[in-house]
């Protein structure tokens, strides 16, 4: 038997895939069809095939318990998400026009303020937030561009409308899941690419390559090194994959001296190589124990002089997250408009802020209905999903929001949409699902053909990052226009 799709249904939510029980979306009619032509057997053995791929590849992500970490294999399902390429465009504007306004943003706070003098962002803000950092003013990078590589969370709502769930620019990870996750794809379902509506996602490590060398501070043929706090980081196979497929050395912070005349070298056993940009993969705090945490073994001594004075680039800039706070997030329509004269492409979610006494009275009353997330945190850790959580920590919330409420921003419980996933099936269940393109700039900006497709791969979960159970999709971006 093949997959009855007319007995697939996805409530009140959209569904990316199905528009109504047996009737497929443009983009996914020729996925539907074929997915259609297959037994139940050949499913499961795609499904199978792709799991001991990802065995064979070594392609793994790291949780940590209270017993320490555990390297998993990267959870996967074989049932793409499918978005049109003409709608993709309008989105990939978006996001171009976000990060652009981010990044004057950035430029701005750590030199004249303007948008504080101007009374459009308050200063209270800035002086709270936990990424602002002194050591960085008045610095201007390269281009006056701090983040240079960006990954923007997307949701759709029941309308199949996308908004910008949260912006993350500090050391944004997950592109490289997107890479493998098309490599896995067109192994398990090779039929479906033999021709070219699915547009490509391979050109990624080209253009973040070109990203960093724009950087360079006056070289032409400029020495990058991807920077890793090493082997035990969550994201450490990230680290090697792009260092690999971009031809640059993978280095820690013991790889790397300042010389006396300021630049950064690396050690080889050839002896010092001097280096010209630096794509850093770890926080600002572990970045230079001479500035920061004097206590890192993870950074490089004498770093943010060598930064400060143009003689090595850093990638993303340090002080880069202080547009990365959730507070910051909901003014982002704001920045846009004041340095862009533009009205935001891709709205926010409606956004409360905690620190505003009569939001924050809404948010109290209204905490079961609510998701609460602190400002600063990622990955999923220290949020509280109101209809899903106990009076018990509703109140401890409670507590914490009047205690600190700079640190808490809280949301509706958004409707997302949902794709089929063959979760432990033998047929496809609705799942809830985010996406997070990934955007670059430097002398010219870049957008990825789609992003990295998050999925709660438990039934009627919210919760979509990998750390907390969540799994993951290839992302099509299907040229609906040419012919099926």
């Amino acid at each position: 038997m093949s997959i009855d799709w007319k007995q697939y249904t996805s409530s009140a939510f959209y569904d990316e895939l199905i528009s109504s029980p047996g009737n497929a979306r443009l983009p996914a009619k020729k996925l539907i069809s074929y997915l259609q032509s297959l037994d139940k057997d050949e499913v499961h053995r795609r499904q199978c095939l792709a799991d001991s791929t990802i065995k064979d590849m070594g392609i793994t992500f790291t949780v940590y318990t209270e017993e320490g970490s555990i390297d998993r294999s990267w959870p996967f399902d074989i049932i793409p998400r499918t978005i049109s390429a003409k709608q993709w465009c309008s989105i990939a504007r978006g996001l171009e026009q976000r990060l652009q306004a981010l990044n004057l943003f950035i430029n701005d706070v750590y030199n004249e303020q303007k948008i504080i003098k101007d009374g459009v962002f308050p200063r209270h803000v800035l002086e709270y937030s936990k990424n602002f950092r002194k050591e960085c003013v008045g610095v201007s990078p390269p281009h006056n561009v701090w983040a240079h590589i960006s990954g923007t969370d997307l949701v759709r709502n029941h309308e199949g409308e996308f908004y910008v769930l949260e912006d993350n620019l500090r050391v944004p990870s997950g592109v490289s899941y997107m890479l493998e996750n098309r490599s896995i794809m067109k192994r398990v379902l090779p039929e479906l690419f033999e021709n070219d509506h699915i547009l490509p996602v391979n050109s990624y490590c080209d253009q973040l390559f070109e990203t960093l060398c724009s950087l360079s501070p006056n070289v032409d043929n400029p020495e990058i090194v991807v920077l890793t706090p090493g082997i035990y980081n969550s994201a450490y196979f990230e680290h090697a994959f792009l260092a690999q497929k971009m031809g640059v050395e993978l280095v820690e912070g013991s790889d790397l001296v300042v010389g006396k005349n300021g630049y950064v070298y690396m050690k080889s056993i050839r002896g010092l190589t001097k280096v010209d940009v630096i794509y850093r993969r770890i926080d600002d705090t572990f970045l230079d124990p001479k500035v920061f945490n004097k206590n890192s073994t993870l950074g490089v001594p004498g770093i943010m002089e060598a930064w400060k004075t143009g003689k090595v680039a850093l990638a993303n800039a340090p002080g880069a997250g202080v547009a990365d706070d959730k507070v910051v997030y909901t003014y982002v329509p704001d920045v846009i408009k004041y340095y862009l004269d533009q009205e935001a492409i891709i709205p926010n979610v409606e956004t409360f802020l905690c620190d505003e006494p009569k939001q924050q009275d809404y948010v109290i009353k209204n905490i079961d209905k609510l998701v609460v997330k602190p400002a600063n945190e990622s990955g999923g850790y220290g949020m509280l999903v109101g209809p899903h959580s106990t009076k018990k920590d509703q109140a401890t919330f409670v507590e914490l929001i009047k205690k600190y409420p700079r640190h808490y921003i809280t949301q509706p419980t958004l409707a997302l949409s949902t794709a089929p996933a063959l979760v432990g099936s033998d047929r496809p269940e609705p799942r809830h699902l985010d996406l997070r393109p990934f955007i670059l700039q430097g002398k010219s900006s870049y957008v990825t053909t789609g992003g990295l497709t998050r999925v709660a791969m438990k039934k009627e979960s919210l919760v979509v990052n990998s750390s907390q159970g969540g799994g993951s999709k290839d992302t099509w971006i299907v040229d609906t226009e040419a012919k099926l």
